[in-house]
């Protein structure tokens, strides 16, 4: 189904708990909090999303943005533990682990677009405006939410 391998769906269904996972701590807390249970589940799938993508992939383009998903998301997570003050490390693990969220759904949504409906997909090229359009969209959607949060951030740390 999909014409999607046995691997492709693990990378697949391994990844997936990552977008509503990402979608609930941005709505609850305006960024992915990674001490918490919903920011653990979310590095256990987006690890195994970013590590998979080596095996199933077959554009070179899709290497890079495994590598640069893994090197992003071990930064958001790790800068927490420097023996920093976490008003110093709140900004690059926001940045990072936003940026994580941000090169999964361009991949997710490429996929969705290129596969869905099953054999007679929305979109059937790189090229196609729709999938232009979809990629603007989510880097709006970047440039704007980061925005909003670094502003939300600096205006806490001044309260602090």
């Amino acid at each position: 189904m999909f014409g999607i391998s046995p691997l492709g769906w693990l990378h697949t269904l391994g990844s997936l708990p990552a977008i509503p996972l990402a979608i609930y701590m941005f709505a609850r807390h305006g960024r992915i909090v990674p001490r918490s249970v919903p920011g653990a589940l979310y590095f256990i799938s987006m690890l195994i999303g970013a590590l998979t993508v080596f095996i199933v992939a077959h554009q070179p383009v899709s290497y890079i943005i495994g590598a640069v998903t893994l090197t992003v998301l071990l930064i958001g997570y790790g800068v927490g533990y420097l023996p920093v003050s976490k008003r110093v490390t709140v900004y690059p693990e926001t940045i990072c682990l936003t940026l994580s969220a941000f090169l999964l759904m361009v991949p997710t949504v490429t996929e969705t677009l290129r596969r869905v409906p099953d054999g007679h997909p929305l979109v059937t090229d790189l090229g196609s405006p729709l999938l232009k359009g979809a990629h603007l969209s989510l880097l709006v959607a970047l440039i704007v939410g980061m925005t909003a949060q670094i502003l939300y951030l600096r205006k806490q740390g001044k309260r602090a």
